[in-house]
């Protein structure tokens, strides 16, 4: 099918990978508890966005680029590193809203808008996720493709089709069960330790060495 092999296989592998824990579920299910089922929505649309920058890049070579340059990897590294923490910053500063902060439930356009893009950067400056479209997707290509380029996008494209589709499912049962916890104590500590992760993961981002 357009140039893949073991197609089965590779739609278990990708949804194994998709349901693992990390920094792109991590924010959707703080966005989804502190502001709601729509933030949550948006933050996972972000991230899928995100994901179809890296397949285009890896069809493109350009992942190949970052994987072979120590300088490039060590520049996106920083910034995504130095976003992360950011990210996670934001999250601590929203948890401590208050008990009484209703507003955070009902976004406006615009601020739909930032977390889709905080989410989309989440994922875009992270260089292990361009290495790892780079490493994984080829393993599913037939050496016999006639457009090896056009396979690692239909492969991106089913990817993160399931991607998007678990992440609204975390970002619905996420909402779905802190909507009686939005206003109390329980639901801002949680949201609060999502942020301390996110500050912890940009912290070990920077100092993570190039696989």
């Amino acid at each position: 099918m357009f140039g893949t092999h073991d197609f089965a296989l590779f739609v278990a592998a990708g949804v194994l990978l998709n349901i693992t824990p990390g920094p792109d579920m991590l924010y959707v299910i703080g966005r989804s508890t502190t502001q709601g089922l729509r933030a949550g929505a948006a933050a996972a649309l972000g991230i899928g966005a995100g994901c179809v920058v890296h397949t285009v890049a890896a069809a493109l070579g350009l992942s190949a680029v970052l994987a072979a340059s120590a300088t490039a990897f060590s520049i996106v590294q920083m910034i995504g590193a130095a976003y992360l923490v950011y990210v996670g910053v934001s999250l601590i500063v929203a948890s401590r809203s208050g008990p009484d902060a209703k507003s955070t439930v009902t976004l406006a356009p615009a601020a739909l808008r930032t977390v889709f893009m905080q989410g989309f950067l989440t994922n875009l400056l992270n260089p292990k996720v361009a290495l790892f479209f780079l490493a994984f997707l080829p393993q599913f290509i037939d050496p016999e493709a006639l457009s090896k380029p056009l396979a690692l996008l239909f492969l991106g494209a089913v990817f993160n089709l399931n991607g998007t589709l678990w992440n609204l499912f975390v970002a619905w049962s996420a909402a779905r069960m802190t909507a009686g916890l939005k206003h109390n104590r329980l639901a801002a500590w949680f949201n609060g330790c999502i942020g301390g992760f996110f500050v912890y993961l940009g912290v070990r981002l920077a100092f993570a060495k190039q696989g």
